[in-house]
């Protein structure tokens, strides 16, 4: 057995150790250059959904806020209550998008093979899809009610 022997590639041999020591660290500086990737990306993510009728479209960033709004001039002719259900869809389907593409993301930089980024995969779209925001008003969300 060599465990112990010097030149045998065992605990005492500092060459091997140097060697190891050296892939350990290409591991981690490949880790930090990869989730440095995917938060650059994801930071940079925004998806834009329109509704079937055209009456709203709604852009999302990839923490799942509304960063802008637009409403066609048809809705002039609709119901109140069915533009804001409009909206509301629309937003919806935006932040799905969001947790689709984010989760590809994930998936392309930091892969999926461990268990960091599976639970990061995770919690991105737990955020994205819910809470349903129609389910309750916001002041429902914070407890207010």
């Amino acid at each position: 057995m060599d465990a112990g022997v010097a030149g045998g590639g065992g605990v005492l041999d500092p060459d091997g150790a140097r060697e190891r020591l050296s892939a350990w660290k290409g591991r981690i500086d490949k880790m930090a250059a990869d989730t440095r990737a995917m938060s650059d990306r994801l930071q940079q993510l925004r998806v834009t959904a329109t509704d079937d009728n055209g009456l709203v479209e709604v852009t999302i960033d990839s923490a799942g806020a509304v960063v802008d709004l637009r409403l066609g001039r048809q809705i002039q002719r609709v119901a109140p209550e069915v533009v804001a259900r409009t909206i509301m869809d629309t937003i919806r389907d935006a932040k799905g998008q969001v947790a689709d593409r984010s989760q590809e993301i994930i998936a392309e930089t930091v892969g999926t093979g461990s268990a960091a980024a599976r639970a990061i995969a995770e919690r991105v779209g737990q955020q994205l899809r819910g809470p349903d925001p129609v389910a309750g008003t916001a002041d429902e969300h914070r407890g207010w009610r």
